[in-house]
């Protein structure tokens, strides 16, 4: 079942990003997206997950043309079906981890999946307000509110930024054991190449284009 599919993507601001990007994801695969610095990494995952309208190309999510949908079909989309973990956590600051994870849960109609919270290690300071949390434990909680929601697809820009490297290796291993329990799929963007080849496909975008890795 393919979840993500674009179409001769391409986009530029002041200069040319990139140029006649095709993609396609099932169910069950997860994609990496690597590159330099400035390459147009944040800029694709933005488009693919429905927050930014390329200047050509289509997108589709679950075999819908995101940016030919009414405002309100996007916004059920967002909400059921699209999980997002950016670099910042864009937690409520003044709630606890718990009740930031409740916001979540009450949106999209799900329970709070005590498992996660223990996979993730947050189980322990999940009542703390945000603000008493490390960067570390505060990304965590980020993810843990994505995977409370049971979306389809996941989208991920350096979500393992603030983590050491044995906690980003068992986050990626989370990932994995998700999307393949609940038919679902994961795009992520990273800087670590060694995070990106745990993806079933790894791509770099250079000179404008995508070239296969992996």
């Amino acid at each position: 079942m393919t979840l993500l599919n674009a179409t001769n993507i391409a986009h530029d601001f002041e200069y040319p990003l990139f140029t006649d990007i095709n993609l396609s994801l099932d169910a069950h695969e997860s994609m990496a997206i690597i590159g330099a610095s400035g390459s147009g990494k944040s800029t694709l995952l933005h488009i693919l997950s429905s927050l930014l309208k390329p200047k050509e190309g289509k997108v589709e999510l679950f075999n819908k043309d995101i940016y030919a949908l009414k405002k309100q079909e996007l916004v059920e989309m967002r909400r059921n079906d699209i999980g997002m973990v950016f670099q910042s956590h864009y937690l409520f600051k003044g709630f606890s981890a718990y009740e930031n994870l409740e916001v979540a849960a009450k949106l999209s109609n799900t329970e709070i999946d005590e498992s996660v919270l223990d996979s993730l290690g947050i189980k322990e300071v999940i009542h703390q307000k945000v603000t008493e949390l490390s960067g570390g434990q505060q990304q965590r909680v980020s993810i843990a509110r994505v995977l409370i929601k049971k979306p389809r697809l996941i989208f991920a820009d350096e979500p393992t930024g603030n983590l050491d490297s044995e906690t980003a290796f068992d986050v990626m291993k989370l990932f994995s054991e998700y999307i393949q329990s609940h038919d679902a799929a994961m795009v992520l963007v990273t800087h670590e190449k060694s995070l990106a080849m745990e993806c079933d496909h790894v791509y770099k975008l250079v000179d404008m284009k995508l070239e296969k890795v992996k």
